[in-house]
């Protein structure tokens, strides 16, 4: 897997940082209670959601949703928040979002 670096103007493309935080969540089973509880997405259903057209706003929002989550992947991923605000900007605004 791509490393992700801290510097802002590095952006992941949008399925890596979702696979990214797939796993990160993996390994976190209270952070993926949670997904699941709030999503409605079974643990069971977690593969098959990999290859939804909204597998990558799932993972990106719900990680840009909650600041605690947010710092707390990026801090456990070396990633810059601003990579996951970024991607989750383009995720809701579209292609046409200027910072």
């Amino acid at each position: 897997m791509k490393q992700f670096q801290k510097e802002s103007e590095n952006t992941a493309p949008d399925n890596e940082l979702a696979i990214a935080i797939l796993v990160w969540l993996s390994g976190n089973p209270d952070m993926l209670n949670r997904f699941c509880a709030l999503s409605g997405v079974e643990v069971g259903q977690l593969r098959a959601l990999t290859e939804d057209p909204g597998f990558e706003r799932a993972m990106i929002g719900f990680i840009a949703g909650h600041e605690p989550t947010l710092m707390a992947f990026c801090n456990d991923n070396d990633i810059a928040p601003e990579t996951v605000s970024r991607a989750w900007q383009k995720l809701e605004y579209g292609n046409g979002f200027e910072p």
